[in-house]
């Protein structure tokens, strides 16, 4: 879940530089996006591909039935279930 900034939150400091705050929205908006933009590569990504849970591998090169994984397991290169 992604936490709004609030309305009139400062993003700049007075040296220009990003607020611990707006640094950490920023953070978790970039790691949304990242579990949200497939990875896509060829053939299966079991024991190749690494991933984070629920992150999305698209096969270009699959077949209907081969092509749409989701990682549901680990941090590593495996736990990838066809969807």
């Amino acid at each position: 879940m992604i936490i709004a900034l609030e309305r009139f939150t400062q993003v700049l400091d007075a040296e220009g530089r990003l607020t611990q705050r707006a640094a950490e929205y920023f953070e978790e908006i970039t790691r949304a996006v990242n579990l949200n933009t497939p990875i896509t590569g060829t053939g299966s990504p079991e024991g190749v591909v690494v991933g984070n849970p629920y992150q999305r591998y698209v096969n270009t090169a699959g077949a209907s039935g081969s092509i749409s994984y989701i990682k549901m397991t680990g941090d590593g290169d495996t736990g990838w279930v066809l969807e």
